[in-house]
């Protein structure tokens, strides 16, 4: 393998994914970046793990979908376990669909039915209650070899460090439309009763508590209706 080449393009990879306006489009370039730059991929896709659920991230193509709904489904597979057991192991591979795997007896049959060759699982990204892994799929047997998963590694951790700056960036735009659309809710409020600011903040935030929701759906009822639900 060009590691010099693959060095460059994951330098200019690193740059493009900060460039990316958004988190689903970040998810987007690590995925087709993972078919570009991974010897034998054919297709890669995000495996989010939330609050008991499997979530497909930015797949390059339905068969992603499908193979991981798959292993959720049978509560088993390399990038199911990737997830699912963060603190135990950073890499899951199947090399062989063809030869009996022991670690996944149910999925590696259900797989090869659906044209699955070999694959990889690489653990992603964990926060409070979410488990990713970068997954990897080949139509061939054998197709990942050690340079695969080196370059499997290299890329989930430029993609983890990417991914978190990127939710952190969406984070951040969240607060700053909820701090606008909180003001404006103020200022229809202090036009309506003839308040001052804080009284206005103050009502939103009473609001808000007795009522158990959310200070920035509140607020949003507020500019729709022009008034306190």
């Amino acid at each position: 393998m060009d590691w010099r080449g693959f060095a460059q393009q994951m330098g200019a990879m690193a740059h493009d994914l900060l460039e990316q306006p958004s988190v689903d489009r970040t998810l987007e370039r690590i995925t087709g970046s993972a078919t570009e730059m991974v010897e034998g991929c054919d297709a890669a896709g995000i495996l989010l793990l939330s609050d008991e659920e499997a979530v497909s991230l930015a797949p390059s193509e339905p068969l992603v979908v499908e193979l991981d709904q798959l292993q959720y489904r049978l509560g088993q597979g390399p990038c199911f376990d990737a997830a699912r057991h963060a603190a135990r192991e950073r890499v899951f591979r199947i090399a062989d669909f063809t030869l009996v795997e022991s670690r996944w007896p149910g999925f590696v049959p259900e797989a090869l039915k659906l044209g699955v060759g070999s694959m990889m699982g690489f653990l992603l990204f964990t926060d409070d209650d979410d488990f990713g892994a970068l997954n990897f799929y080949s139509r061939e047997p054998g197709a990942f070899t050690g340079n695969s998963q080196t370059a499997g590694v290299l890329l989930a951790s430029h993609a983890a460090v990417a991914l978190s700056a990127a939710r952190t960036h969406a984070q951040m735009e969240q607060a700053v439309a909820t701090r606008h659309q909180v003001g404006q809710a103020m200022g229809i409020l202090m036009a309506r009763h003839h308040i001052a600011e804080n009284d206005a903040f103050n009502v939103l935030r009473r609001y808000s508590q007795d009522h158990n929701v959310k200070l920035r759906d509140i607020a949003r009822q507020v500019c729709e209706q022009g008034r306190l639900p």
